[in-house]
């Protein structure tokens, strides 16, 4: 393992970090605001896709993380600040894979909605009934919300390192940014 693979992620968990973030913004844009939209613009369909494929790059995701070990925490953060920075990684992989999974069953009640992959091709339904499907509704909709909140701790966090700490903790996740070996 290299000094620098020490002190950021690798190319793969930043890529994918990324990613699943442009897509969680856009589909928690569009899930807050979806009933002010104009009817005609159906993107309920893009929506449907865009969190099927969050869940499919949550579980790559966590498989890279499983083999691709994070950067070591910086020395100085305490005991609070270390199981704060573990306990909300956690969650976001939790609320990354139980809202897709949420909002699966909601398009799988004994009504099904269509659901595709971009039309490409049908994502096949749940086998749920309509109480699963209503608590998925339900359970879609506070996740969301408790998603939007952790995700605004998870960016104040960030900021909060880069530009109160100034410490290199941001620029670990951040492409094209060169952060120093540690001092040996």
């Amino acid at each position: 393992m290299t000094d620098s693979a020490l002190v950021r992620y690798s190319r793969g968990a930043i890529l994918l970090h990324w990613l699943i973030a442009a897509l969680l913004i856009f589909n928690l844009a569009y899930g807050f605001l979806h009933d002010s939209l104009p009817r005609d613009w159906r993107i309920m369909p893009i929506h449907k896709a865009i969190g099927i494929t969050v869940l499919v790059l949550t579980l790559a995701r966590i498989g890279w993380r499983l083999t691709h070990p994070a950067p070591r925490l910086p020395a100085h953060m305490a005991g609070w600040e270390r199981t704060a920075a573990h306990v909300s990684h956690f969650l976001l992989y939790a609320f990354m894979l139980a809202i897709p999974l949420s909002g699966w069953a909601m398009a799988s009640d004994p009504n099904p909605r269509p659901l595709t992959w971009f039309g490409l091709f049908d994502i096949p339904y749940l086998p749920v009934s309509e109480a699963m499907s209503e608590f998925g509704h339900e359970a879609h909709e506070i996740l969301g919300y408790a998603a939007l909140a952790l995700l605004l701790v998870h960016v104040g966090a960030a900021f909060r390192h880069h530009f109160l700490i100034r410490d290199e903790v941001m620029a670990r996740m951040t492409p094209g940014v060169r952060v120093p070996a540690p001092p040996a």
